[in-house]
């Protein structure tokens, strides 16, 4: 099952500015998303998810997963990575594999040479929307007004990949500001 783009592989067009791919580790679905630009001036090159049987033996919904994001930074080459961090609810189960699933995004991450900045669901939610607690909805609505989309990323998945890009992008502006500053 190949990774499915909202934006077609080759519309990922080459960018003289920053390209963050965010990504949203999930063993059964894991988003990506892309955006290039600095802060006050983010768009969307695309973004996609890889699904997975839920059939499928773990190992090869693992390397499914690690093959698609091989191929979206192959084909996109961003030069940062953000990845959300697991939230620990109650089913460990759950949070264990989704830990699984965010490790072979780092190791895909670290195979390209890629630097990766891990964010708090609360601190993406946050930085997108200005509130740590807003749901889906919220996210995907403040990443189509932020990034200038006619409509809202679809799947969740992708649209929370392409939240955590955002989040990286702005942070790395507040965090030049603030070397400045010194």
């Amino acid at each position: 099952m190949a990774a499915r783009p909202q934006a077609a592989h080759s519309a990922i067009a080459a960018d003289t500015s920053l390209v963050v791919l965010g990504v949203d580790p999930g063993l059964t679905v894991t988003g990506w998303g892309l955006v290039a630009g600095a802060a006050g001036s983010l768009r969307s090159l695309g973004c996609g998810t890889v699904a997975t049987k839920r059939t499928s033996p773990q190992e090869q919904r693992l390397h499914r997963i690690f093959q698609e994001l091989c191929e979206v930074i192959d084909r996109a080459r961003p030069a940062e990575v953000a990845v959300e961090d697991p939230f620990v609810g109650e089913n460990v189960r759950s949070a264990f594999a989704v830990g699984q699933a965010r490790a072979v995004c780092l190791l895909a991450a670290a195979q390209a040479g890629l630097p990766v900045r891990p964010y708090a669901p609360a601190e993406v939610k946050l930085a997108v929307t200005g509130y740590g607690r807003s749901d889906k909805t919220q996210v995907q609505e403040m990443v189509r007004m932020q990034l200038g989309l006619a409509e809202a990323p679809q799947p969740a998945d992708a649209a929370d990949a392409l939240a955590i890009a955002v989040c990286h992008h702005l942070r790395r502006h507040i965090d030049k500001r603030l070397e400045r500053a010194r």
